[in-house]
This record gives C-alpha cells, sequence and structure tokens, in this order.
C-alpha cells in the first residue's frame, strides 16, 4: 500500500499544472519589500528556529515558507499588526518542519476570512516524498500535509524547473548541485521512482526578484548550496550582477575554509546587500561581512520583524545592530 500511495503521490505531482508554458515577460520588479516572521532573534514577537516571510512585490503579496510552530508566525503577525487574508500565494523552501507547519494553522485561520487566503501552494518535485530515517522509518508527514491541505479547497503547484510565478517573480525550481557545499544532513534518505536515496533535499529551491538594480534572492534554507543557487539562477533567469541575499543560507556549521570560499563566490557575483536569518549563523553573517567587504549597512543579521527592501535596503531590529 506504501509503494501504491507513492505512485499516486508522484502521479499527482506531474499531472500538476503546467509550468513555464509562456515566455517570461520580462517584466522588472519596482516595488519589493520582504519582512522576516519567523526567525531565531526577535525584537518583536517570537523567536523560533524556523522561518517565513511576508513578500510585498508590486501590490501582490506572497507568504513564504511558514515557520516551525503551529501558531509562531500566528502570534509575530499579532504582534506586528498584520493580516494574511489578501494573500494568495505561499512558496514552500522545502519540506523541513521549521519551514512547513505553519501552514495549516495558517490557511484554516485566513480562509475563515477570504477562502482565497493561501489557497495556493507551490513546492519543489520532491517536497512531498515519503523520507527514510536512519533507523528505516518511514515518514509520509508531508503527504498528509498535503490531503488535509487540499481538504480546505487549497491546490498545489508543483515547481520542476525554472518558474516565473508573478511578472518579475521567479521559482528556481530544484537546483543542480555542481558545487560540495553539501548543506543538509547525510543521515537521512528519500523515497523516490528509482528508489530510496540519500535525501540531499532534492525539491529545496529558492525565489528571485528580477529588478533594473539586479536579482534579489529569498532562500528559506539554501540546502542546495547559495552559490549553486546563484549559478544556476543566473544561467536560466537573471545574468546581472546580485543586488541582494535574504534569509537562510545553512552556513552556521560551515568551517573558515567552506565560509572563505562562499565569501569569495558571493563577491564574484557582485552582491551588494545580505541579510542572513535563520540556518545562517550569526558569527557566519560576521564573517561574510568582513569577507566580501560589505558593512553594517550593508549585511545584517535578520530577525523577526526585520525587513528588506528596494528603496530602503535593509532594516534590521535592534537586536541584529
Amino acid at each position: 500500500m506504501a509503494s501504491v500511495g507513492f505512485l499516486l503521490l508522484a502521479a499527482i505531482a506531474v499531472a500538476g499544472t503546467p509550468l513555464s508554458a509562456q515566455p517570461p515577460s520580462g517584466h522588472k520588479v519596482t516595488s519589493l519589500e520582504i519582512r522576516i516572521l519567523s526567525t531565531m532573534l526577535a525584537d518583536e514577537g517570537f523567536g523560533e528556529w524556523g522561518f517565513a516571510a511576508l513578500v510585498e512585490v508590486d501590490g501582490r503579496r506572497i507568504l513564504f515558507d511558514t515557520g516551525a510552530h503551529d501558531d509562531t508566525v500566528q502570534r509575530n503577525l499579532k504582534e506586528l499588526g498584520l493580516d494574511l487574508s489578501d494573500v494568495e500565494i505561499v512558496v514552500l523552501s522545502h519540506n523541513h518542519d521549521d519551514h512547513t507547519t505553519g501552514l495549516l494553522p495558517l490557511r484554516r485561520q485566513f480562509a475563515a476570512k477570504s477562502p482565497r487566503a493561501l489557497s495556493k501552494v507551490y513546492g519543489g518535485t520532491g517536497i512531498f516524498w515519503p523520507r527514510i530515517s536512519p533507523a528505516g522509518a518511514v515518514s509520509d508527514r508531508m503527504a498528509r500535509v498535503r490531503r488535509d491541505y487540499e481538504a480546505t479547497g487549497g491546490a498545489i503547484v508543483d515547481v520542476a524547473r525554472p518558474t516565473e510565478i508573478l511578472p518579475g517573480v521567479w521559482l528556481t525550481g530544484p537546483v543542480p548541485r555542481v558545487h560540495p557545499e553539501r548543506n543538509w544532513s547525510s543521515v537521512g534518505k528519500v523515497r523516490t521512482a528509482a528508489g530510496d536515496v540519500e535525501d540531499t533535499v532534492p525539491e529545496d529551491m529558492t525565489l528571485v526578484f528580477q529588478t533594473a538594480q539586479g536579482p534579489v534572492y529569498l532562500f528559506g534554507c539554501g540546502h542546495a548550496g547559495v552559490i549553486n543557487t546563484l549559478e544556476h539562477a543566473r544561467k536560466t533567469i537573471d545574468p546581472a550582477p546580485v543586488k541582494a541575499v535574504i534569509g537562510g543560507l545553512h552556513l552556521f556549521a560551515a568551517d573558515d575554509k567552506h565560509l572563505a570560499w562562499t565569501a569569495g563566490q558571493l563577491k564574484a557575483f557582485g552582491v551588494q546587500q545580505l541579510m542572513g536569518a535563520h540556518c545562517t549563523g550569526i558569527e557566519s553573517v560576521y564573517r561574510i561581512r568582513e569577507l566580501v567587504g560589505l558593512t553594517r549597512q550593508t549585511c545584517m543579521v535578520g530577525a523577526v520583524g526585520a525587513s528588506y527592501s528596494l528603496a530602503k535596503g535593509i532594516t534590521a531590529g535592534r537586536v541584529a545592530k
């Protein structure tokens, strides 16, 4: 029965909404603000080991990831005076529960106000595949999340390749692992159509905003590797020097050699601003600031309530200064 269930999930994914059916719009985003709703540090609200951010782009809004606990984003929205009842699109960067647990509580809360609220979820191919622990236990947690979410009337869109979801707003889709960044735990496996293989978090993807000043990247955890992701997006979405990198980059356990290599690559990509949150690591942010040649104004640690905008750059909370 488990194998039949998996085949059904795979069939659903393949039969999902066609992607990249239209040519790129060529649109450049002119208004963009990204506000952190879940991460470890918090000036306002509550911190946790998780990530979520609210995006406002050219008059549209997107929820990117949903936090680690049922109520963290709900509580932080209240503290920040924010509402998601007019947000239709949710992007899940990958399957881990510190990015996905808030989905169902948030959908149920805001759908009571507006049926369209949080009614469309974009996830990379593989996000709903079963995971296998080192002891051999099989978890279908994300398949259950999908079932319960669809029962609310929500729709799932499988993202298999770079996809423009709004004018000038792209998802990378799954990212080729060219450089050995290995930003994932090597203890688990994932059940694929080809069998059980090492869980490299194959679905990991990033949100990219094309602007006249250069692309802005919003990462959940960067399990595919920040440099792998930037290279993939440069080839497939936008070749311009990078305006900003925001979110979780999974560098908290990186040694000095890896941080130095990463910083050198970020500098080569022309990164002008960086706000590292969640799994980036506080010390790693400071090392990158030094090695890339950024400043306290252009490279900061992200906290709940902190924001990035095209107009103002990084607005950090007191705790991050």
